[in-house]
């Protein structure tokens, strides 16, 4: 494995989170973080963003391994029914997102718990891993090509030690870009909640409206997908425009590099962690040090 590889892998996971394929299924992420139960703290509601993107990352990660190194040979064959994935997988996006959008709220069953208890969707680790596997899966078309090229490679070509450390650091690509901008979204929910909560009601909705609208653009991508495979032309004014929007967005996101979004993470997470500890900090002195009764309150007292 060459010096570079690593950083060619890490760098490879970055763009995979904006590939062309399912970069709209991002805001469609973001937007269940929105619309899920909002945690007392900024602490809190950043470690629900960390705790919710390693769930993502991780079924993003264990798609590509399976495809990458099992698959793979196959991979040709498979190809041409990817699209019909992306299909089904925006459409029912654009369901959930309709079903917020009407003010419903998308809950599971707890289990091991009193009965008629409830646990919110968007708060499920599985229910985020399995997105995140959905997100691989769209994305297979326009990314498995360079995870080939980076990771498999180094596993076929020298020990099983670098191919896994080649694997880890495009994975870690990939969630240090979602995680970053989960943390910023979950700082941000915070506050948009606290500002609108007369009319907090909206709040899910337009969750609701952005997972719709990114559903929709999936499941267009696919259909285009689809035409395309069956000899259609290849220009689309809606793909065109998102793919200029998406060109943008890899720029971006290409620009900081890898250290880049790890400081912007790390700032992010001190800055919750400050804000949380100074709110304590104020709480406790205007409530005001605890003393023991005196022997003047106690003969005082009735």
């Amino acid at each position: 494995m060459s010096d570079g590889a690593p950083a060619i892998a890490l760098g490879a996971g970055l763009l995979a989170a904006v590939n062309p394929c399912g970069f709209a299924l991002l805001p469609a992420y973001l937007s269940l973080l929105i619309v899920g139960d909002q945690p007392p703290s900024r602490a809190r509601a950043v470690g629900r963003a960390l705790r919710l993107t390693a769930a993502m990352t991780l079924g993003f990660a264990l798609v590509f391994a399976v495809f990458g190194l099992a698959i793979a040979p196959v991979l040709s064959g498979l190809q041409q029914h990817l699209p019909w994935f992306t299909v089904v997988l925006g459409a029912g996006l654009a369901v959930l997102g309709v079903v917020l959008l009407s003010g419903r709220e998308l809950r599971l069953p707890r289990r091991r718990v009193k009965r008629g208890s409830q646990k919110p969707l968007t708060g499920s680790f599985v229910s985020m891993a399995g997105f995140g596997a959905g997100y691989a899966v769209a994305s297979l078309t326009c990314t498995i090509a360079p995870f080939l090229a980076v990771v498999v490679t180094g596993f076929r070509s020298g020990s099983l030690l670098s191919g896994v450390g080649l694997f880890l650091a495009y994975a870690a690509g990939m969630g240090l870009v979602v995680g970053t901008i989960a943390v910023a979204t979950a700082l941000a929910s915070g506050t948009l909640v606290r500002h609108i909560r007369r009319v907090g009601a909206w709040v899910p909705r337009v969750g609701g409206l952005l997972l719709a609208l990114a559903g929709a653009y999936v499941a267009y991508y696919g259909w285009w997908e689809l035409r395309v495979l069956a000899g259609g032309g290849t220009t689309d004014p809606v793909i065109d425009t998102a793919e200029g929007v998406q060109q943008w967005l890899a720029g971006a996101v290409a620009a900081p590099g890898a250290l880049g979004w790890l400081v912007a993470g790390a700032v992010l997470v001190a800055a919750a962690l400050a804000t949380t500890l100074r709110t304590r900090v104020r709480k406790r002195s205007e409530v005001g040090p605890s003393r023991p009764p005196s022997p003047a309150d106690i003969t005082d007292s009735p």
